[in-house]
């Protein structure tokens, strides 16, 4: 079967418009297929924990819009539908690299060892992002749509002049390709022959406007035009966009500069809990889309393997359980932050402006203490 063949049916023009060029190494249907260039040997353990990376991640996601729908979060951006995506490339990376999320990377969070408190506490309006970037070598949420594929360049180039052995990963939205920071920093990428990846999820809508308005070619195509390769992966396939992911993240650490992947997927989702997708898209669309569902081909895999049984599944369903429970409970329980504390951490050093608006901030919100206690 060729990769042109590969997950296209009747009727199915999303996966033909992707074209001849899309990797995959494992069907819809679960079948595991082989292409010349990205063969992956992987382990029934392996397997069965990238099945649990993908069910947990799940999960945290429906929990997270659960709970902005019930009023304890400002807003929520779901990656329902993008977890192989996702997955696959955090199950890529290394201890040296970093990644730069935009503010939808939870599952690549998860692989990094991020706790999904940190992430929803965010979320929540209770800080700027909890975890520590250098820790666990994943970088704050960017809501500045593609500012982080400059802040990864950047960094990849530190490394280079440090003689450091790791690479970066900048996540990006199909959207985000429209964004000078994003072309910007393909030149700088290619000039210095960065050890960066860029990886675009093409979720197929920049909130409300569809690809085919975005762009004139495939996403991926455009890498050409700044000197280096660019390659377009099944999204929806988890061992595929690990094989890709690391593969491109190899070059870059070894000298060959940046690639351009573009994992082709499905926003499942609202954009954000603030979204209304049946506005701009068809529910006809959304259906063809489950059937490529990331999280069933990789369970129908380990089925038809013979890799995991109903017990492994029944546990695996339990420990979200136990998970979504933590969740709920921490989100709540999250303490109101202090009002003040939006001062701290702006700059490495406090700045005599800072210093003095804080100052004056402090000053007003006492004054409705001292109105209170008057009254």
């Amino acid at each position: 079967m060729s990769s042109g063949d590969i997950g296209v049916g009747p009727g199915d023009s999303s996966f033909a418009e992707a074209g001849p060029e899309l990797i995959q190494l494992l069907t819809p249907e679960g079948e595991r297929v082989e292409h010349p260039d990205y063969s992956i040997e992987i382990s029934p353990e392996e397997l069965r924990a990238i099945y649990r990376d993908l069910a947990l991640v799940r999960r945290i996601d429906v929990e997270a819009t659960a709970l902005q729908r019930q009023g304890e979060l400002g807003i929520w951006a779901s990656l329902l539908g993008q977890e192989g995506a996702q997955i696959g490339a955090g199950w890529a990376l290394e201890a040296d690299d970093m990644a730069f999320p935009t503010y939808r990377e939870h599952g690549v969070a998860w692989c990094r060892k991020v706790d999904p408190l940190d992430i929803i506490s965010l979320f929540r309006g209770c800080d700027n992002g909890a975890w520590d970037p250098v820790a666990t070598m994943f970088n704050l949420y960017t809501v500045v749509i593609g500012a982080q594929c400059l802040h990864a360049v950047g960094y990849a180039m530190g490394m280079q002049r440090d003689g450091g052995n790791g690479a970066t990963l900048a996540f990006f939205g199909d959207g985000a390709t429209s964004q000078g920071d994003v072309n910007e920093s393909f030149i700088w990428a290619s000039v210095f022959a960065a050890p960066v990846v860029f990886f675009c999820q093409n979720n197929q809508y920049a909130i409300s406007e569809p690809i085919e308005k975005q762009s004139r070619i495939p996403l991926f195509q455009r890498a050409r035009g700044f000197g280096f390769p660019g390659v377009r992966v099944d999204g929806n396939d988890v061992l595929a966009v690990l094989a890709v992911t690391r593969k491109a993240l190899d070059a870059a650490r070894t000298g060959q500069g940046p690639t351009f992947i573009e994992a082709y997927t499905y926003r499942m989702g609202a954009h954000t809990t603030s979204d209304d997708p049946s506005r701009y898209r068809l529910a006809s669309e959304m259906e063809a889309w489950k059937l490529k569902d990331p999280i069933e081909r990789v369970r129908a895999y380990l089925i038809r393997s013979g890799y995991a049984d109903a017990d492994f599944f029944a546990g695996i369903d339990a420990e979200a359980d136990e998970l979504a429970a933590r969740i709920r409970q921490g989100t709540v329980e999250m303490p109101d932050p202090d009002p003040d504390s939006m001062f701290a951490n702006v700059y490495a050093e406090q700045t005599p402006y800072l210093t003095e608006q804080a100052a004056g901030f402090a000053e007003y919100h006492a004054s409705f203490a001292t109105a209170e206690q008057e009254a």
